[in-house]
């Protein structure tokens, strides 16, 4: 997950038919320190529209196989990158920070592309979380969303 909001589609039954995505609901352009960002929202907005209404008919909500492929497979970087994060965390909520942070920038090094590890260590000093944001998002070569193909139906 990079950013809110962030949509995950989950049917009556329980099942999930569309994986972790970003969840706009307009088109936009933000311009963030001298960067641009693309929010394309209504295309989700009428997949949305379009299950809600056929339901397991619609184009858009994925079958398991292809919910499967559409999921990234986590490797074991980022495997210990959590564990180490989850650590980092406890750490900090026993006032350990100087183990604490040690845990966090593992977990960072692992795994440089998860801005949720780097938002919470941010978090826990708030005048400095802006300016440390901006730093990444503007070093960054990434998109930062990754934005699914929901105009395009998901299962043949």
């Amino acid at each position: 997950m990079v950013n809110v909001p962030t949509g995950v589609w989950i049917d009556e039954t329980g099942r999930m038919v569309r994986p972790l995505e970003t969840a706009y609901t307009i088109n936009r352009t933000l311009a963030l320190g001298g960067k641009t960002t693309q929010i394309q929202g209504e295309p989700y907005v009428a997949a949305l529209r379009d299950w809600v209404a056929k339901g397991s008919a619609s184009s858009f909500a994925m079958n398991p196989a292809a919910l499967t492929a559409a999921q990234k497979q986590r490797t074991s970087g980022e495997m210990e990158a959590d564990a180490s994060f989850r650590l980092a965390v406890w750490l900090h909520n026993q006032g350990n920070e100087a183990q604490s942070g040690k845990f966090f920038e593992r977990a960072q090094q692992l795994n440089p592309d998860s801005w949720n590890y780097h938002r919470q260590q941010w978090s826990f000093r708030p005048k400095e979380a802006g300016a440390k944001w901006l730093k990444k998002y503007q070093a960054s070569d990434k998109p930062y969303y990754d934005w699914m193909k929901v105009s395009e139906p998901a299962q043949p």
